[in-house]
């Protein structure tokens, strides 16, 4: 465990310098991502973490904010200059006013970004973490954020107590329970902070399966794949979302009403389609968790593992046998 905090730990820093160079889309996307898995990993490490791992994870977390906004900016040029492939001059004329609009907003949110990243000082919060993970022995036990010893991290004769295993169990339970919670609220209300919370949770438990697959637990590997599929359906929904929302703003601003009201026209319809495209990802997403095949088999994954019972006798099964 402690080589996997270590290795996502390198890889988040190592993204750094390529964000900052401003002109990396990906690398924007990679450390977000590399951010989630750091701290899905130290709250696994520690379950009552000491004040030095909260004051980290408060870092990364603050690091993954900072870039959110620059992240929307990037995920919607690209989209931006894929529709300018169109031939029709109406619609490049509406494109070309969004791609400008969203260059401008992406330049002034990335230097508010860097702003924000100069004074979380990640170089010395990697230190500290490197240094207690690579420490000789144990860590010390300290005291937790609820007043508890935080728990001293696996050894690897540990990785087949029952402890080690516990602390998963318990850690899954946490974030089953969250994502099931928030998937209910989606059917009764499928507006759009149900849906946010719905692809929240989804993360969630997404990255917490990607390091249970490192310990090889059966049927980790068929979770993760559908886990990856609805996050990926639900980010592309999003996306729209974020994309709506933008349009919206950049046409309220009155200048450019004034200005250019017959591009704000054409946005306003291109907003009307992006409801409809909108609509049939919400109902798609019903579709796939529901009662499709593969949500049935994620849900009884996860019962086997916090009741205890070896998922193993599920190994050889694929989800699409569910559906014979």
């Amino acid at each position: 465990m402690r080589k996997l905090a270590l290795g996502q730990m390198n890889r988040f820093v190592s993204l750094e310098p390529k964000v900052l160079k401003g002109n990396k889309p990906n690398a924007v996307h990679d450390m977000r991502v590399a951010s989630r898995r750091l701290q899905q990993l130290l709250d696994l490490l520690y379950p009552a973490p000491p004040k030095e791992i909260r004051r980290l994870r408060r870092r990364i977390k603050s690091c993954r904010r900072a870039l959110s906004e620059v992240r929307n900016c990037d995920a919607q040029l690209k989209r931006a200059q894929k529709s300018l492939a169109s031939k029709r001059r109406s619609s490049r004329e509406t494109w070309e006013a969004i791609g400008k609009y969203l260059a401008e907003r992406r330049s002034e949110t990335f230097g508010k970004a860097l702003r924000k990243l100069g004074k979380l000082n990640l170089a010395v919060a990697y230190v500290s973490l490197k240094e207690r993970l690579e420490g000789n022995g144990a860590p010390r036990a300290e005291d937790g954020e609820d007043g508890t010893r935080s728990q001293l991290l696996p050894s690897s004769r540990e990785y087949a107590s029952e402890s080690f295993h516990g602390r998963f169990r318990a850690a899954l339970g946490k974030v089953w329970q969250a994502y099931e919670a928030q998937a209910g609220k989606s059917r009764r209300d499928a507006d759009t902070s149900a849906l946010h919370g719905v692809r929240i949770a989804a993360k969630r438990v997404r990255y917490l399966v990607e390091v249970i697959r490192e310990f090889d637990v059966a049927g980790s590997a068929e979770v993760l794949t559908w886990l990856r599929k609805l996050q990926q359906h639900l980010g592309d929904w999003h996306d729209l979302e974020v994309l709506e929302q933008m349009l919206l703003e950049m046409v309220a601003r009155p200048k450019f009403l004034r200005n250019h009201l017959d591009i704000a026209i054409r946005v306003e319809k291109l907003v009307l389609r992006n409801r409809t495209a909108k609509k049939r990802y919400v109902e798609k997403y019903f579709r796939m968790t529901l009662d499709s095949a593969e949500s049935r088999y994620l849900k009884e994954w996860v019962g086997d593992l916090l009741s205890a019972r070896s998922p193993a006798a599920r190994a050889a099964r694929d989800p699409a046998d569910d559906r014979t």
